[in-house]
């Protein structure tokens, strides 16, 4: 039996590859983790996820506070904004919870091999100049920014960024435009909104937040041109110049019609993410990427080089950091022979905004091309929490089989939606029917109480509207 350095080997520390070096470590097995960055955690905890819902939570107050939210209420203020301060508690933030994973691995008896990794065959990468071997390898590198075609990113200029650039502007812009309608845009797009910038979103299709269900889509149009955000759908971007510390961008409809040029001071380009795979050397295994430049595995995460495993952005699937942390704990389990498995149809997904966008399992479109279907919706406006706490945006649908009622997708809009959207995605993971939903006790009162009247709707017996 040939002599490894380790176990396991996990090539990234981001949601997926922390995850899964800590669970082989508590499994006994042993394990390192290359990562080249000067920090644990990946995009999602440096530049990502953590960094941009601290920004995003700090700007709803100045936002409530400097445009008569907090007045409706009684709390007259006059706020002034101190941007460094607010970047500051962002980047504790970071700083925390990036220490935080490597005093997990400190703990587990993982070692964080300081570099990026490449492959010099299926069981050995080099790392900063030095070569391990491992029994099995997994690859945890997750994605990076797509770039526009003939569009050129500088974050040190700050003029056009991407979503790195757009988290360490030092000063709120007058002008913004964000291409592309999806989650990082109109998450990014609203903070520096609420701070003061005009911004104008370009979104290449008819509609915002692709993926999402039509409904939500819709409503998110309505939501965010009711907030002040100018949004060209169905628009194409053909061009970005810079001449100093400002850009002009020229879009045109996407069918044909007059182009016109947009001024800005800050253009963030957000038009989706890619598999980060450049530089892993696996030529050098046999491994080769599928038409959208993903590692392709089986029901385990293995890939066709045996004892090579992926998970995370760099397979197919949404590019999600939950997603990435169970298949980690999958992976590693697997690995270990267990039984790891993640169930692709049950993935959660979430719009950080004012109000939240969330949804889990299919639209109501997608449903119906697999059969009848039966639709409950909700509003907030008829929801006793949300209304006691002015939020009267959104609504919750519930899709279910017609035949079965077994709950096929469920769809928020509203404050707290990330956190509504966990108790659908467990009764799914049940295979609950909207029934069961509707005769489940919810406290009251609570923003949640829509998903039980969405449910209750299904059946058309809601009682509160």
């Amino acid at each position: 039996m040939a002599d490894y350095d380790y176990d396991v080997l996990v090539i990234g520390a981001g949601p997926g590859g922390y995850v899964a070096a800590i669970r082989a470590a508590q499994l006994g097995l042993k394990t390192a983790c290359a990562e080249g960055r000067a920090t644990l955690g990946g995009t999602c905890l440096n530049v990502g996820c953590i960094p941009s819902k601290a920004l995003l939570h700090a700007s709803e107050y100045f936002d409530a506070a400097a445009n008569g939210a907090m007045a409706s209420m009684g709390i007259k203020v006059k706020p002034e904004l101190d941007l460094d301060t607010m970047q500051g508690q962002r980047k504790d933030a970071v700083k925390g919870l990036t220490g935080g994973i490597e005093f997990l691995f400190k703990k587990n008896k993982v070692d964080w091999l300081k570099g990026y990794a490449q492959f010099q065959d299926a069981h050995t990468v080099e790392v900063d100049g030095k070569t391990y071997s491992a029994k099995n390898i997994v690859i945890a590198t997750g994605s990076s920014v797509t770039p526009l075609p003939g569009v050129e990113i500088d974050n040190a200029k700050g003029v056009v960024v991407d979503s790195t650039g757009a988290l360490e502007l030092s000063s709120v812009p007058k002008k913004m435009v964000v291409i592309g309608g999806g989650v990082i845009g109109l998450e990014l797009g609203s903070v520096w909104r609420r701070l003061g910038a005009e911004v104008t979103v370009v979104e290449f299709l008819d509609q915002l937040l692709p993926g999402m269900d039509m409904d939500v889509r819709k409503e998110a149009a309505k939501i965010f041109k009711k907030q002040g955000m100018t949004l060209k759908l169905g628009t194409k971007v053909t061009g970005v110049e810079v001449k100093g510390k400002k850009a002009k961008v020229s879009v045109e409809p996407a069918k044909g019609g007059d182009a016109e040029t947009i001024d800005a001071d800050v253009v963030l380009v957000a038009i989706g993410r890619r598999p980060d795979v450049d530089g892993l050397g696996l030529d050098k295994i046999g491994l080769e990427l599928n038409q959208r430049g993903q590692i392709e595995t089986d029901h385990d995460f293995a890939t066709k080089v045996d004892g090579v495993w992926a998970i995370g952005d760099v397979i197919p699937g949404p590019m999600l950091a939950h997603k990435a942390e169970d298949e980690g704990l999958a992976v590693a389990e697997n690995i270990a022979g267990m039984t790891g498995i993640v169930n692709h149809d049950v993935i959660p997904g979430v719009v950080y905004t004012q109000p939240e966008f969330a949804g889990v399992g299919l639209t109501e479109e997608a449903a119906k091309e697999r059969g009848a279907v039966k639709v409950g919706k909700f509003p907030m406006l008829a929801n006793s929490r949300a209304k006691t706490n002015h939020e009267p945006d959104g609504f919750v649908k519930v899709i279910a089989d017609a035949e079965t009622d077994r709950v096929l997708g469920v769809w928020c809009i509203a404050s707290v939606a990330g956190t509504m959207i966990a108790q659908a995605a467990q009764a799914m993971e049940f295979g609950a029917t909207s029934e069961d939903i509707a005769y489940t006790c919810h406290a009251h009162p609570t923003h949640s109480e829509a998903i039980k009247e969405a449910a209750m709707a299904v059946t058309g017996k809601p009682i509160h509207i």
